[in-house]
């Protein structure tokens, strides 16, 4: 499919945009020109709503806001589950040069009283559904709120015309909360040009990603990695997405799958090890489906060939963030391979660096740095943070990686989650994907414990695919088993069982609070 008019890549994979433009423009408006009016953009269990009646709401909704007295460069806290509602908001702010923020919406009040104080936003809308977290939070803020319900009320109001407010392709356009993997969550600010780049290079020259595509993420539009999968790609190709509110779980997502026949399904690693798990004892149609992407945390080589075997289809790995926006290191149909997270994504450039930022020979472990068109320009109200994070064009990830002989980028996990064992650095995920291939296991985590002595060990915290079954046998088993296979150093010295590890929204274990 031909680009948008007035917008390029060149041989080098970097964007040419005009001097001014406004980025719903090629993401909703253009369809209209291109024939697509009446075919589905979004589908849900209770409707389809067409790029037409997608256009048209988004406009409506551009007035609304300016309606309730909203000004350009304005911030509207968005916090709205999967439904055609967030589209609305989402492309209707921008086009009136307003700037959404959708944060997590798994958050507890004190969180969204942060966030509504730190945005300084001037308007809320939330689904009705999170009332119980939000308006406790909005006693504490001047800040204007609507529930959904009533904001769609304004929608059916307004005026279905809207002239796009212009910008350049630097200035801001939305922001996303970090998932707070490593505490406080920031708001890191994105411009422009940003989903174009990522729709463009990733979602089309790396995914393939065509207007004949129907997609489906199990994970959600308020960070990053969903909505890449679930909104931005879909809508830059001209094909269709599905939309499903409830939580993920194995019976919803199979539920979706075998209804909407998507071609595309995205989901995290948390996930795939549930879904395996419900596939022992019911088989599902997954035939529709061309490609599975994984993002959030490293997928484990066990994971990925379980998967294969049980549905014919590969699972690609690849290393995204809120800050670059979407995945821009990443295993692909012709070229992957398992356990890592593939290479870098064309017009991405990525490097590691030791403590001195200086380039590690490959095969050593350092820190990866990244540069890239879609990267946020800073995180509001952290300047120190800003200067420590994105230096000089670089953005640094806080995650550790090495290179194998032949390029592939293996994780070793958060930069701060390393372990140094006996004067030797060592991966926790290395420990934990380890563990996760143990047919005992379904998940696992490692953090490191002090010893009698007060040295530094890797202890391991363990979900069972049957709860319950943990005692003294098995974790005996659970060390031999990483023995076996890994170096004699990294084994745990104890496992405790646990039903589940406490995760970001993205599904990223939150090494800190096991740590604590």
């Amino acid at each position: 499919m031909a680009l948008p008019s007035g917008i390029s890549f060149s041989a080098d994979h970097k964007v040419g945009l005009p001097a001014q433009f406004n980025v719903a423009v090629p993401f909703i408006d253009r369809h209209m020109g291109e024939d697509r009016g009446a075919k589905a953009a979004i589908r849900t269990a209770s409707e389809t709503v067409t790029y037409a009646e997608l256009a048209e709401r988004v406009n409506r909704t551009g007035n609304a806001l300016l309606a309730l007295g909203l000004k350009p460069g304005n911030r509207l806290l968005m916090v709205v589950k999967d439904c055609p509602a967030f589209f609305y908001l989402f492309w209707g702010a921008i086009k009136a040069g307003i700037v959404p923020v959708p944060p997590n919406t798994l958050l507890r009040a004190p969180d969204y009283a942060y966030m509504i104080e730190d945005s300084g936003c001037a308007l809320v809308v939330y689904s009705p559904e999170f009332a119980g977290e939000i308006e406790p939070a909005l006693k504490q803020s001047p800040a204007q709120a609507l529930t959904l319900d009533a904001f769609l009320s304004e929608i059916a109001k307004a005026s279905d015309v809207l002239e796009p407010r212009l910008a350049a392709p630097g200035d801001d356009c939305f922001w996303l909360y970090s998932s707070g993997s490593t505490g406080r969550p920031k708001g890191a600010v994105h411009a422009q040009r940003d989903m174009v780049v990522t729709s463009e290079l990733y979602g089309v020259r790396v995914l393939g990603v065509t207007e004949n595509d129907i997609s489906y993420s199990a994970a959600k539009l308020f960070f990053a990695y969903g909505q890449g999968n679930g909104m931005t790609f879909p809508l830059w190709t001209g094909s269709t997405a599905v939309l499903d509110d409830r939580r993920p779980t194995p019976g919803t997502t199979f539920e979706n799958i075998e209804r909407f026949k998507p071609t595309l399904y995205y989901g995290v690693p948390t996930l795939y090890a549930a879904q395996l798990a419900a596939l022992e004892s019911k088989p599902r149609d997954l035939s529709s489906v061309r490609a599975c992407v994984s993002a959030g945390e490293a997928l484990p080589a066990d994971m990925f060939r379980r998967w294969k075997e049980k549905t014919g289809t590969v699972i690609l790995d690849g290393i995204g963030s809120t800050e670059a926006l979407h995945i821009f290191i990443g295993n692909r149909l012709d070229d992957f391979r398992p356990g890592t997270s593939g290479k870098p994504v064309p017009g991405y450039e990525a490097r590691i660096l030791d403590e001195n930022r200086r380039p590690v020979t490959k095969g050593e472990s350092g820190a990866l740095w990244l540069r890239a068109e879609s990267a946020a320009k800073y995180y509001w109200n952290k300047p120190e943070k800003t200067a420590e994070t994105m230096v000089e064009g670089w953005l640094n990830t806080g995650d550790t990686y090495r290179q194998d002989e032949d390029g592939y980028f293996i994780y070793e996990g958060r930069s701060d989650d390393m372990l140094k064992v006996g004067g030797i650095w060592c991966s926790p995920v290395e420990i934990e994907n380890c563990l996760v291939g143990h047919p005992a296991v379904l998940e696992a985590a490692v953090v490191g414990h002090a010893d009698e002595a007060e040295l530094i060990k890797p202890k391991a915290i363990v979900v069972l695919k049957q709860a319950g079954s943990g005692n003294a046998a098995l974790t005996d088993a659970l060390m031999a088993h990483c023995k076996k296979t890994l170096a004699p150093y990294k084994y745990p010295r104890w496992v405790e069982y646990v039903p589940e590890l406490p995760k970001t929204a993205t599904g990223k274990i939150q090494r800190f609070k096991l740590r604590s």
